[in-house]
């Protein structure tokens, strides 16, 4: 990726009734704003003495501007891998030094804005290495005539797909899918609540949870926090369900192999599948684990997510 433009800053007298320089900040965007000296000054002092305080909330603004995030490197839907990108971010140590010479200094030129390249934590070299070999996959199933739910599914299925859980780190299904809103296109849809078939958004969510828990315990992860249903659902056979709600239970598990792992989701036709990547070198202890049923659901497929509270 090519990183755009630094910001740059612009020193002009343009500014009416003011005796020192006004600072222009100018994106590639032609959005701006200018600081005065006296604007990040100490008051009714002698000599100019800059305030920390107003710096930083202007070194925060300046921030904002000039972040890009990274972008990670993924799979598209023919197997192919799409480099990451980089992003960037201000160098603050740099800018600081530019910025004190304006201050206390006579400067009456141009600064470019100094930048950092941002890497992404997955690059297409990581993913070509733990895609090579499957330790788990799990797949559900239903009613793709239900459109409230398939759509549900399919948002929460696209957050989870190409994410890469590093050694030691933590998965949560709530932090990575985040809130279910109708904001983000989720749907009104059957749920579960205190065990009464009810209406809600982001429901079928736990379709998806619940077949990431059973792909992921197949690949014998360690599974950190998983709540059933209060009544049973016809997904995935009993007592292998992981009900979560934005405002409640959440799926979580740790990978503790020494080797990242990769999640890849999709969704085909009515059926939600889930695998599990790894290195050829991985040692892993898988574990077995039931079969969902393949019998077509009714248009009332219960589910449980209580984020028709939100």
């Amino acid at each position: 990726m090519k990183i755009p433009l630094a910001l740059l800053l612009l020193l002009s007298y343009n500014f009416i009734g003011s005796s020192h320089p006004t600072l222009l900040i100018i994106d590639e965007n032609s959005e701006m704003f200018n600081v005065r000296r006296e604007d990040v000054a100490l008051p009714f002092l002698d000599e100019p003495l800059i305030d920390k305080h107003k710096y930083e909330q202007l070194l925060e603004q300046l921030e904002d501007q000039v972040y890009i995030p990274p972008i990670n490197a993924s799979i598209d839907e023919n197997g192919q891998i799409i480099p990451g990108q980089l992003g960037q971010q201000l160098n603050k140590k740099e800018f600081t030094k530019q910025f004190y010479k304006y201050f206390y200094g006579d400067i009456k030129k141009g600064i470019i804005v100094p930048t950092l390249n941002i890497h992404p934590r997955v690059d297409s070299e990581l993913l070509a290495n733990i895609r090579t070999r499957r330790i788990g996959q799990y797949t559900t199933y239903f009613n793709k005539n239900n459109k409230e739910r398939t759509t549900n599914i399919s948002l929460a299925i696209e957050a989870i797909d190409n994410h890469v859980i590093f050694p030691g780190e933590t998965f949560s299904f709530n932090k990575v899918v985040g809130k279910r809103t109708k904001e983000k296109g989720y749907l009104p849809a059957p749920i579960i609540i205190k065990g009464e078939l009810s209406e809600g958004i982001g429901g079928g969510i736990c379709q998806v949870s619940s077949t990431l828990f059973n792909a992921v315990d197949k690949a014998g992860v360690n599974i950190l926090k998983r709540s059933s249903h209060s009544r049973n659902v016809r997904y995935v056979p009993k007592g292998r369900d992981a009900t979560v709600s934005w405002y409640g239970p959440d799926f979580s598990f740790q990978n503790q192999y020494n080797q990242p792992l990769l999640l890849r989701a999709k969704v085909y036709g009515g059926q939600v599948m889930i695998s599990v990547y790894s290195s050829d070198v991985i040692n892993y202890d898988p574990r077995e684990v039931p079969e969902a049923s393949k019998f077509p659901f009714e248009e009332t497929e219960l589910d449980f997510d209580v984020d028709s509270h939100e």
